[in-house]
């Protein structure tokens, strides 16, 4: 298990190549993801949403669009490169709400208990030390009937899917990151998917966190997953 501090100077080291390897990497598909999962939430216009994890800051950017100029969204993430990179992609328009880039800890979140509409998560529950915490937060800081949706790769019983993410990850992943000079840096998402919960796990702890709805929704042919949550 990485300790925090090495998952966020592995996202620090990545940050200049992450947007080029998402798009090579997913063939650009993880912007469909992106959007599913904000459409999960369904946000109102002038919701005020918070995306965890947030990275260069698509969905953050996807949030923003959707709930307008009325709105208010907040883009968290460990990674101080990172949230440099979002900033720097944040053109600001009439169109869409603020986003203000907030350094913090997926486990310990700095907004009040029952601050936000909505919450998205994207390619980060894998990476955090403690599923159950994060959650936790999540839960605490959405608002009664609040909804959060969380995507990730799925990791499913069933062995040829788990055959074909291997196959994916040895003969795509790790050679694109090894010409970057990234391969130690992406040899490590084939351990943190081994030893992350299944969609069912993953609908099982919520439930025992309190939440009052969790479904999980395969996708991507049983490659991706998104944890749809209800306050």
């Amino acid at each position: 298990m990485s300790t925090e501090n090495e998952v966020r100077d592995l996202f620090n080291r990545i940050a200049s190549d992450y947007d080029r390897l998402n798009d090579v990497l997913s063939l650009g598909l993880h912007r469909i993801w992106k959007q599913m999962t904000v459409k999960w939430v369904n946000p109102a216009p002038g919701a005020v949403c918070l995306d965890v994890c947030c990275g260069s800051g698509d969905l953050a950017q996807i949030l923003a669009r959707r709930v307008g100029r009325h709105g208010q969204v907040y883009g968290l993430d460990f990674s101080a490169m990172l949230l440099t990179i979002a900033q720097q992609r944040d053109v600001p328009s009439v169109h869409k709400a603020p986003i203000a880039w907030v350094e913090g800890d997926a486990l310990a979140l700095s907004f009040p208990a029952n601050t936000f509409d909505g919450v998205t998560m994207g390619y980060g529950l894998r990476n955090v030390t403690d599923v159950g915490q994060s959650l936790a937060e999540i839960l605490r800081v959405l608002k009664p009937g609040g909804r959060a949706a969380i995507l990730d790769f799925c990791k499913a019983p069933d062995g040829c899917t788990q055959q074909f993410q291997q196959w994916y990850l040895h003969t795509l992943v790790v050679p694109i990151a090894t010409q970057l000079g990234l391969k130690a840096e992406y040899t490590y998402i084939e351990a943190s998917l081994a030893r992350f919960l299944m969609g069912s796990e993953q609908v099982a702890l919520a439930q025992s966190l309190g939440f009052g709805q969790a479904k999980y929704y395969a996708i991507a042919a049983n490659t991706m997953g998104i944890l749809v949550l209800q306050k």
